[in-house]
């Protein structure tokens, strides 16, 4: 899906912190973490060069906790950042969204792999858990 949306690269996460650091020389200036789960927050944060900023977005289980190696962040100037729903202002990004979205510029319809009747949100949560769709809508009446 990546790829298709406009991404240069994408890896298996087995090989996304060696393939990173190689094809940029040493780590990223961003990294993005998504899915809540402590080591793939240890491997973004890996994944970052000297001087680069991961965002962390996932929402991990209350207890998780994540290890990193605290030096990094003083002597390689790193920056660890938590983003919760986007750190947004909703009066203020949610116009600029839908206008992006007009332009063609944030393709938002393209995310959503398919509509289900609101009765069937176990399926959905099913479906999600397994990694088999992006985003689904659940609508009340019949899909």
């Amino acid at each position: 899906m990546a790829l298709a949306l406009g991404a240069t690269h994408a890896f298996t996460p087995h090989e996304a912190v060696e393939a990173i650091r190689l094809l940029t020389g040493g780590g990223a200036a961003y990294v993005f973490e998504a899915a809540g789960h402590p080591a793939v927050l240890s491997a973004a944060y890996a994944a970052s060069r000297r001087g680069g900023t991961t965002v962390t977005m996932g929402l991990p289980h209350p207890d998780a906790e994540v290890t990193l190696n605290a030096l990094s962040l003083v002597a390689e100037a790193r920056t660890l950042v938590g983003s919760y729903m986007g750190s947004s202002v909703p009066q203020r990004d949610i116009p600029a969204y839908a206008a992006l979205w007009r332009a063609g510029r944030l393709p938002g319809d393209r995310l959503k792999t398919r509509e289900l009747r609101l009765d069937e949100v176990n399926e959905a949560m099913d479906a999600l858990a397994g990694g088999e769709v992006v985003r689904q809508l659940l609508l009340p009446g019949a899909a």
